[in-house]
C-alpha cells in the first residue's frame, strides 16, 4: 500500500475554506465531505482535511490555536517550476490569502509562503538539485 498523508486543519467557515482551495486548483472528494469536514485532494497521496473547529476539537483535548496569531506547523508543497510556485502563490493571494514574507530565492531553490484564509501557512517550493552549490 502506498503511504498517504492527511493534513488536518481547523477552519472557521468550511464553505469559504473549500472555495479558497478550489481557487488554487484543488478539488474536494465528496465521499469524505459533509457539513463538518471536507477532503481536499492535493495529489494521489496528499490530502488536506478541512475540519470545522467543533470537528477538529473532537480529535484532541488541546485547544484549537488561532493560526492567525500562533503557529503550530508550516506545510510545504513542491511545484515543478518557479512559474508554478508563482502561479499557485498568486492564486492564493487572489483568493484571500496573505504573503508571509518575501520570496526565498537561492538559485537552486525558490519558495513563497502564503497563509490561507484561516492563517495556515503553505510554502510552495521548487528545487533544481543540479544547481545546488557544491561547497
Amino acid at each position: 500500500m502506498t503511504t498517504s498523508i492527511f493534513i488536518n486543519v481547523p477552519v472557521r467557515d468550511l464553505a469559504a475554506a473549500m472555495a479558497y482551495y478550489k481557487a488554487l486548483g484543488f478539488e474536494h472528494n465528496p465521499q469524505f465531505t459533509d457539513e463538518t469536514a471536507a477532503s481536499i485532494v492535493i495529489s494521489d497521496t496528499i490530502y488536506v482535511m478541512l475540519l470545522t473547529h467543533e470537528k477538529f476539537e473532537s480529535f484532541s483535548k488541546q485547544p484549537v490555536p488561532d493560526a492567525t496569531s500562533q503557529i503550530g506547523a508550516l506545510y510545504a508543497l513542491s511545484r515543478d517550476s518557479r512559474e508554478e510556485v508563482d502561479a499557485i502563490a498568486e492564486a492564493g493571494l487572489k483568493a484571500g490569502g496573505t504573503e508571509q514574507r518575501d520570496p526565498d530565492d537561492y538559485g537552486f531553490m525558490y519558495s513563497r509562503a502564503i497563509a490561507d484564509i484561516d492563517g495556515h501557512i503553505w510554502e510552495y517550493v521548487w528545487m533544481d538539485m543540479t544547481k545546488f552549490p557544491s561547497e
